[in-house]
């Protein structure tokens, strides 16, 4: 045997199999690529080579670390090129995941031979790029343009059975080695060499048409469409068109969005492990309560059936209670329909499901969550009656959003055990989860909230109490910042327009009008007594609701709506109100650019959030930052609020703060620390 530190070469008789050992994932590290240049040299003499990994999965894609320094020899594309070029051809024997870097590795292969449900994806377009060793250039020779494009310019994974239909995969075996060891005892006639390989033939217009959609889907984000670029290079000779795909993946290496959806890629790992549940085991919690059948509750309850657990969902009679059955039937049901879910998983998650009208049931459930009305006295009610019927050690979570969870939890004995779980709505579909500890909530209880999170595979993030925690109190100030500008010259469409240009999904108004405008008019009516009396209030959104526009479900909001249209309608008597609340505070309406207006919405988001930190209520800047990535739709190519106000530079992001504040003297604190 010859050996590199993180690559092996074993002969068995005049096989060479040839295995990367650089756990977790066998990313294509300089070691990795040091260690397959030599062990391609190391195989010559051999029939063939057998290309393998050790532990869970085949290679699963670079090492990102190394994209912030100059890349370093040997070069992965050229690597692949003496895999390719080798006299003694490589079988790929692949398992687990073979993502990016190894994708391309496997493409340089003369075969590809994977277990079933192997991944097969080039996702390096999550992360701002392009891929930077053949990817764009193989791909579309192997599978055909259609499917190259619809895989590499999403990173779209595959499974082993997909791929192999398109060609990319010569078998799928159960058990892999053992066909692997069948397959080179009768080695079929080496084919072209996937990069010599013509692209078949594809639409004329087939680029075209793919950009215009990708344009419309990526939202201001570029990668998609660079990705697309280098595919259409793909119809040039390989040795012309391989390097320009290389010189694009290291020029995008450098560019804001990569460097920002890079920092996000890490700030997921940085936020799933705070301070405060270091070296703390979690509890295995199996049974779940859910107080609550309505959107939320019914979601919360989706989620935990869809990830194993059983649940028990209480509501406060048998009507309420079969409905909220219903509810959560029909949302497994709609997974099956998306294909996210099989008629089998369907019927077992619902075995595991009971929706009953009493405390009692919760008995044997290791944790509850509360998800009822945004009340104070109910919610004390629902944990009174949980902690009467579980045991004293069951964890007690409340999923508000506003609200002090220590007050909630007063009287609630064994403090310690209480925590907030926010979810998000839909709660069965967005990804993040606000765990709330207050300051009696034991470590091992906040550790049991994360673990639950990765397994309703959630990206949880810690908070500490404040009035909205970290989401929604950012959402408060964005909101007020853009009433500011309502009360000082731009329209709501005019706002909304700005934000969208700028990447969100929606602006303010849109997203107010889709959630219903009630729940925060109730929020600011319970603040109005402790609201800083030198805080600027604009009422324009308390008079609309006092004119019942509470949104979209009301047919009229901010915008108007036609009968079953979500298409928002500009409404003049809307914009009326507004003008002439301007008129009656005297304030001169003035013009504001698309850039006025989202630079000062982007500086008040991520002023909250630097405050959020500096007050200790968020750990770091990525906390905050994933919340509005995953909570609130901040563009994820953009790294959220913090690191978008770092990435265009901390003078200019304090100065327009400093504008800000000027402009509604005494409603601003604006922070001073670094994040």
């Amino acid at each position: 045997m010859s050996h590199t530190s993180l690559v092996a070469v074993e002969f068995k008789g005049d096989v060479a199999w040839v295995t990367i050992d650089n756990p977790p994932v066998n990313a294509t590290s300089i070691g990795v690529r040091q260690g397959l240049a030599d062990a391609v040299a190391a195989v010559q003499g051999a029939r063939v080579a057998v290309l393998r990994c050790a532990g869970k999965t085949f290679v699963a894609g670079a090492d990102m670390t190394e994209f912030d320094r100059a890349p370093v020899e040997p070069h992965l594309p050229d690597v692949l090129q003496l895999i390719e070029d080798s006299e003694v051809p490589f079988v790929a024997c692949m398992h687990g995941n073979v993502l990016g870097g190894g994708f391309e590795v496997a493409m340089a292969c003369a075969w590809r031979i994977a277990a079933p449900g192997t991944g097969f994806g080039l996702p390096e377009v999550k992360v701002g790029l392009i891929p930077g060793a053949g990817g764009t250039q193989r791909l579309p020779r192997l599978v055909g343009m259609e499917a190259a494009i619809d895989m590499a310019c999403t990173g779209k994974v595959l499974r082993a059975e997909a791929i192999q239909q398109l060609g990319g995969v010569d078998l799928v075996a159960e058990d892999v080695e053992a066909a692997v060891d069948s397959f080179v005892a009768d080695l079929p006639e080496r084919p072209v060499p996937v990069s010599q390989r013509p692209v078949p033939e594809f639409a004329p217009d087939l680029i075209e048409t793919s950009g215009e959609a990708l344009k419309k889907r990526a939202k201001g984000q570029q990668a998609p469409l660079e990705v697309l670029t280098a595919l259409s290079w793909a119809t040039e000779p390989f040795p012309e068109a391989q390097p320009k795909e290389r010189a694009l993946h290291l020029a995008l290496r450098d560019s804001a969005e990569s460097r920002a959806l890079r920092y996000a890629f890490f700030a997921e790992r940085v936020v799933s492990k705070p301070s405060l549940i270091k070296d703390i085991d979690a509890r295995e919690i199996r049974r779940l309560a859910v107080v609550g059948g309505g959107l939320m509750g019914a979601g919360i309850a989706t989620a935990a059936l869809s990830s194993g657990l059983s649940v028990t969902l209480i509501e406060r009679d048998t009507e309420a209670a079969s409905a909220a059955r219903d509810r959560v039937e029909g949302l497994l049901k709609g997974a099956v329909k998306r294909g996210k879910m099989t008629e089998s998983e369907l019927q077992n998650g619902l075995s595991r499901f009971r929706a009953v009208d009493s405390y009692a049931d919760a008995a044997d459930a290791q944790l509850a969550i509360e998800a009822v009305f945004e009340d104070m006295t109910v919610k004390q009610q629902v944990f009174a009656e949980l902690a009467q019927n579980m045991d004293a050690n069951a964890i007690l979570a409340t999923n508000t959003s506003y609200l002090d969870p220590v007050e909630i939890f007063a009287g609630i004995e064994n403090q310690a055990r209480c925590i907030g779980l926010h979810f998000f709505s839909p709660a069965h579909v967005m990804k993040l989860l606000e765990i709330v500890h207050t300051p009696h909530t034991a470590p091992e209880v906040v550790a049991t909230g994360f673990a639950l999170g990765k397994r309703l595979r959630k990206v949880s993030v810690l908070s500490g109490i404040c009035d909205g925690f970290i989401g929604n109190r950012m959402l408060s100030a964005y909101r007020r910042e853009a009433d500011y500008l309502l009360a000082d010259g731009a329209l709501p469409y005019q706002i909304d327009q700005a934000m969208r240009d700028f990447g969100m999904p929606m602006g303010p108004y849109e997203l107010q009008d889709l959630t219903g405008l009630q729940i925060a008019w109730a929020n600011r009516k319970r603040n109005a007594t402790t609201r800083d009396p030198n805080e600027r209030y604009v009422p324009i959104a308390d008079q609309l609701c006092e004119m019942e526009r509470f949104g979209q479900r009301a047919g009229k909001g901010w915008y108007r709506y036609e009968k079953g249209d979500r298409t928002p309608i500009r409404d003049p008597e809307v914009e009326a109100l507004i003008e002439d609340y301007s008129a009656e505070q005297g304030i001169t309406r003035r013009v504001f650019s698309a850039e006025d207006i989202s630079s000062r919405m982007l500086a008040v988001l991520a002023n909250e959030g630097r405050l959020i930190i500096e007050e200790g209520v968020a750990e770091n800047a990525e906390a905050v930052d994933m919340v509005q990535v995953h909570g609130y739709g901040f563009p994820r190519w953009r790294g959220g609020p913090v690191n978008y106000q770092n990435e265009i530079g901390d003078k200019v992001s304090r100065a327009m703060m400093d504008i800000v504040d000027a402009e509604s003297p005494g409603s601003w604190r604006v922070a001073r620390g670094d994040c």
